[in-house]
């Protein structure tokens, strides 16, 4: 009778070539012979028992693997011995005022816009020597009004005066001789004198010499006057000539005060006038956010408390300026009031819009370096803080104010004296070790 072979049963009682190999690992089973002294004439003997010994061996490792559990047995962390990653430097997490804000919002205009006006009207702009945004001191021409029509209407005083002054010079002439002929008048009068006194002479032609000197005294007095009338008409064609001049100084347009121009208003070849401005200037170029306020938030902002401004246009912008003005009245329809913010002068222009972040208050907080802080798609941030051993371990965390130009507030997260990762912290992972070069 042949016997049936149970082929499921004979393959339970064959090792597998993985369960063979991972014994081997694991037991050390002498294979190789060890050094034997010098073969004697016995040497056909060790081969016979080599092979059987390695016979035994299979044997007993067949029988190990069949009656003990397939899995291999965990390491334990202590049997790892892990090598830094990379060098980093740290960072203490420390205690420090953190400023707490109120944002706001509003729009930049200029603290004290100055308009320019000609002096003088009626006369065409010739020329336009500055463009907006420049900056002008004080003084400084900033245009050119035609002067022709001024020019020569000056001339025309200047002329007139040098006429006057010969009628003067004409008229004290005629003074000279008035006064000679009074000399002459009065010597006669006085020989006629005599003579009427010693009865050689009538007295009817005394009274006719009398007569004579008196009227070379008052054409004496009608030429005084006259000379002081040519003199009055000359000092009227002077003071012509000096206004005159004044207008035409007057056609150079200068800044009224040190500024950057703001706009510029009128073209070569308007017509100036004094109601029309060619030029705004904002006076040493100051410029303030008005900045609206909710009524609720009012007791909250003080005078001069600092304000950190943001422009949505630049995202690199980060001015530092302060409370100027807090407005007195609220409008009644939007119940916010305007609180005005003083702004260094910067590439900032009037009209446009940015937002600030008025303190209101100080309050002890947590803070890192913002290099430690990664921020994460879901809007949250992690660091990695450093453990014993040189292990760091991520730990997520809430951000909370900018303090300064390099910290952020840690809200929660970690506690005062955690270290973290500064410098590579953006290429580490959970668990590595790592070498500190630099840090507390």
């Amino acid at each position: 009778m042949t016997e049936t072979v149970n082929i499921a049963e004979s393959q339970k009682t064959i090792p597998k070539r993985e369960q063979i190999e991972e014994f081997e690992q694991e037991v050390e089973i002498d294979l190789i012979p060890t050094p034997q002294p010098p073969q004697s004439s016995r040497g056909w003997l060790v081969p016979l028992l080599v092979g059987t010994g390695l016979g035994i061996g299979l044997t007993g490792l067949g029988m190990t693997i069949m009656n003990r559990p397939t899995t291999k047995p965990a390491v334990t962390p202590q049997s790892v011995n892990l090598a830094p990653s990379m060098s980093v430097t740290i960072a203490s997490a420390e205690l420090t005022p953190v400023a707490r804000t109120l944002s706001v919002t509003g729009t930049v205009n200029a603290r004290d816009l100055i308009p320019v006006l000609p002096q003088a009207t009626g006369l065409q702009i010739k020329q336009i020597l500055v463009d907006e945004g420049d900056s002008v001191k004080s003084g400084q021409t900033l245009a050119v009004l035609d002067s022709s029509v001024l020019q020569t209407q000056i001339s025309q005083a200047k002329a007139e005066v040098e006429s006057n002054r010969a009628v003067v010079r004409q008229r004290q002439a005629s003074l000279a001789q008035s006064r000679a002929t009074l000399a002459e008048a009065n010597s006669n009068y006085q020989r006629y004198k005599g003579l009427a006194d010693a009865g050689a002479i009538s007295r009817q032609e005394l009274e006719t010499r009398s007569t004579t000197a008196t009227t070379a005294r008052e054409a004496i007095s009608v030429a005084q006057a006259n000379i002081a009338s040519a003199e009055a008409d000359v000092r009227i064609s002077i003071a012509r000539v000096q206004q005159q001049q004044t207008q035409l100084d007057q056609t150079i347009v200068r800044a009224p005060a040190s500024g950057v121009i703001a706009e510029q208003t009128a073209q070569v070849g308007d017509v100036a006038n004094s109601t029309q401005k060619i030029f705004s200037i904002i006076q040493n170029g100051s410029l303030e956010l008005q900045a609206k306020v909710p009524a609720t938030n009012l007791n909250q902002v003080k005078i001069n408390s600092p304000v950190v401004v943001t422009s949505d246009a630049d995202s690199r912008l980060r001015l530092q300026g302060n409370v100027r003005e807090i407005a007195p009245l609220v409008d009644p329809q939007s119940r916010e009031a305007t609180v005005r913010i003083d702004l260094p002068a910067t590439v900032l222009r009037p009209g446009m819009f940015a937002s600030g972040a008025i303190t209101i208050a100080n309050v002890p907080g947590i803070a890192i370096p913002a290099k430690a802080v990664l921020p994460q798609s879901d809007g949250s941030g992690i660091a990695f803080v450093l453990t014993d051993g040189d292990i760091v371990r991520s730990q997520k965390i809430t951000v909370g104010e900018v303090i300064g130009k390099n910290n952020v507030e840690i809200v929660n997260g970690l506690k005062i004296g955690d270290r973290v990762v500064v410098a590579g912290a953006g290429y580490l992972k959970d668990g590595d070790k790592v070498q500190v070069v630099q840090g507390k």
